[in-house]
């Protein structure tokens, strides 16, 4: 990738041809099974894209007051929908997320009984917890022992039992037990809910399939997802939503970073001016390998490299990558597939610079949309 080779680090740089082709695919989807597509805030907050992301997608899904200013500001047209869901709604922030959202949800009775009152010409829904994921760690099991999130079939049948009037005040329902998942997954999810919940359909009109579909990536079962939103709408007559928020985002751009030193302790170490806890987090929580481009398995080429942070944390290393030649200070590393996750999990420990966010565009020109300096540090601490 030569046109990082001259530009400023650390920046990560957004592609909108890639960007574009994901959102084709996701409108897509849309137009052939009937089913509304949501942008997850959580996994791709660029703001500059908001604008064509509205062109393609009905709407964004928030978690609270400020994604749902942010998508009003950045991700909205007028046919745009915004829906909140929050694990706990706080007094001081209900009354504006009603006012900006067209649908919240719910995640236990107790938080529907307490702010149905304000929720006057909006659409509520609860989230439902089906008790079974594929989820590919625990970490981020919606559905694992203790979870927080959603009402389980036993207390949902009894809330209906007990409230007469629950049934007749929900709009729709939400579930949400994948992660970077198949559509065959989906499936198995869905026959459960169907299973537990389906008696239920006939008081919503819609429910919401939540996010985790890895849509974008590729082999991932296309038509078999048309196929489950089609069939599922032909049986219940009710509409569906997803909300993907990493198959947006999903390879559509990098983080440039620059070798500052390079010192040697057994290996020889690249230290580089990102950082993997504060700049690239999910490749420690999760945990992954980022690619890296040029960039191979320890032995694989010539010169092997842990790559590491420029935090004073010890486990700050992307891990050891081997090259065709040997690195020097100015060289830059490129990882891939940066864009989701990232920028919106960015922090400034260690009082490290925030990466810059740039944008490649359909001409291949690349500039910077928005810096970061002392005052993003300041202002955050």
């Amino acid at each position: 990738m030569q046109f990082a080779q001259n530009i400023n680090t650390p920046v990560y740089i957004c592609e909108e041809d890639k960007l574009r082709a994901n959102l084709e695919l996701l409108q897509n989807i849309e137009q052939r099974s009937g089913a509304k597509i949501l942008l997850a805030l959580k996994g791709f907050a660029f703001s500059y894209y908001g604008k064509l992301v509205s062109e393609y997608l009905s709407g964004c899904c928030c978690s609270g007051l400020y994604e749902a200013k942010f998508a009003n500001e950045y991700f909205s047209n007028d046919s745009s929908e915004v829906h909140t869901y929050s694990v706990g709604f706080k007094d001081d922030d209900i009354d504006e997320i009603v006012s900006l959202c067209h649908h919240i949800v719910f995640n236990s009775y107790n938080q529907y009984k307490k702010y149905f009152d304000k929720c006057k010409n909006k659409k509520v829904a609860i989230r439902i917890n089906p008790n079974i994921s594929l989820a590919p760690t625990e970490l981020y099991n919606p559905c694992g022992l203790y979870s927080r999130f959603g009402v389980k079939i036993e207390e949902f049948e009894n809330l209906v039992k007990n409230d007469t009037e629950f049934l007749n005040n929900l709009d729709g329902l939400h579930f949400h037990a994948l992660c970077e998942e198949s559509a065959e997954s989906l499936y198995i999810v869905l026959t459960q809910v169907k299973k537990d919940f389906s008696k239920y359909f006939k008081y919503i009109s819609y429910i919401n399939f939540g996010g985790g579909h890895h849509i974008t990536k590729k082999g991932y079962n296309v038509e078999l997802l048309i196929k489950i939103i089609q069939e599922f709408k032909d049986e219940f007559n009710i509409d569906v939503y997803l909300e993907p928020g990493e198959a947006v985002g999903w390879q559509t751009g990098v983080l440039v970073a620059s070798v500052i030193d390079i010192v040697h302790n057994d290996i020889d170490v690249a230290v580089l001016d990102v950082s993997a806890e504060a700049h690239m987090p999910d490749t420690l929580a999760q945990p992954y390998r980022a690619d890296v481009i040029g960039g191979d398995l320890k032995d694989k080429k010539a010169f092997n490299y842990m790559l590491a942070g420029n935090t004073c944390l010890s486990g700050d290393v992307m891990g050891i990558y081997s090259f065709d030649k040997k690195l020097k200070v100015g060289d830059k590393v490129i990882f891939e597939d940066m864009i989701h996750y990232t920028i919106v999990k960015n922090t400034t420990f260690n009082g490290i610079k925030l990466p810059n966010l740039g944008v490649k565009d359909s001409n291949n020109d690349i500039k910077i949309v928005k810096s970061f300096d002392y005052e993003s540090y300041k202002t955050r601490n």
